[in-house]
């Protein structure tokens, strides 16, 4: 993979030679996973924006009620898990 340059702030640098320093990974691995973990924030913020106006939205609520209970269903064969 090539390498890329990106600049960051002196504060963010400092930040991730610290993280590397304390954790005893790279400063390349602490980025990778400081990106990893910001993407899954965001996915889960906008995650929960949808559930927020499908819930404001009552026909489709009620449509993920009756959706849900079809799936409940499924597990009724006696076992309990």
């Amino acid at each position: 993979m090539p390498d890329l340059t990106i600049s960051l702030s002196k504060t963010a640098h400092e930040t991730l030679i610290k993280l590397a320093e304390t954790s005893g990974e790279t400063v390349q691995t602490v980025l990778d996973k400081a990106i990893e973990n910001y993407r899954r924030y965001i996915f889960l913020v906008q995650a929960n924006q949808a559930f927020a106006a499908l819930r404001k939205n009552d026909v489709l609520w009620q449509e993920e009620l009756a959706e849900r209970d079809l799936w409940d269903q499924t597990m009724a064969d006696g076992r309990v898990e």
